[in-house]
């Protein structure tokens, strides 16, 4: 909800109001007293008008003061503002006694004044339309401040959705990362345990440090997999994602699945981090999923050169018609390629392609010191 002082009108609409009422009222109270200035009723209307200032801190003090005013005057100009603004704020109840109490006192006290002039519209008709224009005022200010709400909540759920994305892909990551160096530190125990068989053949100090490495390597492994074994679990479960000699199997795959993918691989990946490999391969395997997804049918074209000094992927798909079974997009999909190419201090660029389709293009360095930073197409 909004504040009471966000809702109050500026200075000047408050100083240009209350001159404005004043001048009508005390206008007609100098007229009613023959002209003279310095008249009660003078003195009342002023104080009347000057009340509405009071209106936002101490709603019950207008109120009285302007319903005395009118019953005593006359004069309902300042009780119509202090009633809109009563029903504007969910007051009705008060406003409809204020101006039942106003038109009774009138009544009984100068039933020769305004009030109860005899009038096409009758004396109820003002206070009727200010509590009507208050009744829509109040309507309106809830409906501002539920739809403020509503965005501040929806916008929360954005960017928690975003850092959970993001949160997802790191955890693929490491898990990815957790099973290569198992593999590495597996490898390097078993030819440590090998060295060591033959330790008799070797210099007594050789075959310790052989020793050392195989305790060492070991540890190192049990380590890792009780630091890093339970993100299994946390990334749901899914299939690994697969090194880079599988990319040809994932090509293969999309192909039986029905979609038409012309492919460009050049260069040798062997000598490559596995990171990098990974992350070659996550790019090709959602940008074909995406194309899959949004536009079933289309032409695909999977570009991929391997560095040094950097290695770039451009996946790039004609226009299609969107089935109407495909789920709504997300982009939570290339969040996490965007996660995945910032941690090896890539660049990142997707959008429209200008010919109705989409295009993923990404650069990888292989130098870790790089400052490629992600960013989105504009065009």
């Amino acid at each position: 909800m909004l504040s009471a002082d966000a809702r109050r009108w500026p200075w000047w609409a408050e100083a240009l109001l209350v001159a404005l009422v004043g001048e009508l009222s005390v206008q007609t109270a100098v007229v009613g007293a023959d002209g003279d200035a310095f008249d009660p009723r003078v003195v009342g209307a002023a104080v009347a008008s000057l009340s509405l200032l009071l209106r936002y801190r101490l709603p019950a003090v207008t109120g009285g003061v302007t319903t005395a005013a009118a019953a005593w005057l006359g004069d309902p100009l300042p009780l119509l503002i202090a009633v809109f603004h009563l029903a504007s704020r969910g007051r009705i109840a008060v406003a409809a006694v204020a101006a039942v109490a106003a038109l009774i006192g009138n009544h009984f006290l100068q039933s020769d004044q305004l009030l109860w002039s005899v009038r096409s519209y009758g004396p109820v008709m003002p206070f009727g339309l200010a509590l009507a224009l208050g009744l829509w005022a109040s309507s309106r200010r809830r409906l501002v401040a539920s739809l403020t709400v509503q965005v501040d909540q929806l916008r929360v759920e954005r960017e928690l959705r975003v850092k959970q994305a993001r949160l997802n892909e790191r955890a693929k990551i490491a898990a990815e990362m957790h099973d290569v160096l198992a593999h590495r530190l597996s490898l390097l125990a078993l030819y440590a345990g090998a060295l060591r068989r033959r330790a008799d053949e070797l210099p007594e100090p050789v075959a310790e440090r052989i020793a050392q490495l195989r305790t060492t390597s070991k540890d190192a492994l049990d380590d890792l997999r009780d630091v890093l074994g339970a993100l299994r679990d946390h990334t749901g479960g899914g299939a690994r994602t697969p090194g880079l000699q599988d990319l040809s199997a994932l090509l293969d795959e999309a192909r039986s699945a029905g979609q038409r993918i012309e492919a460009d691989v050049r260069g040798g990946a062997e000598g490559l981090p596995a990171s990098h490999r990974l992350a070659v391969h996550r790019l090709v395997q959602e940008s074909l999923t995406n194309a899959r997804k949004h536009a079933p049918g289309a032409p695909v074209r999977v570009t991929v050169r391997y560095g040094p000094p950097l290695s770039t992927v451009e996946v790039g798909n004609g226009p299609g018609t969107p089935s109407r079974d495909a789920a709504a997009p997300s982009g939570y999909g290339l969040i996490g390629l965007t996660e995945r190419v910032a941690a090896l201090n890539g660049s990142l660029h997707y959008g429209p392609s200008g010919s109705g389709g989409w295009l993923v293009a990404a650069e990888l360095p292989l130098d870790q010191g790089a400052n490629g930073r992600p960013e989105q197409a504009t065009s």
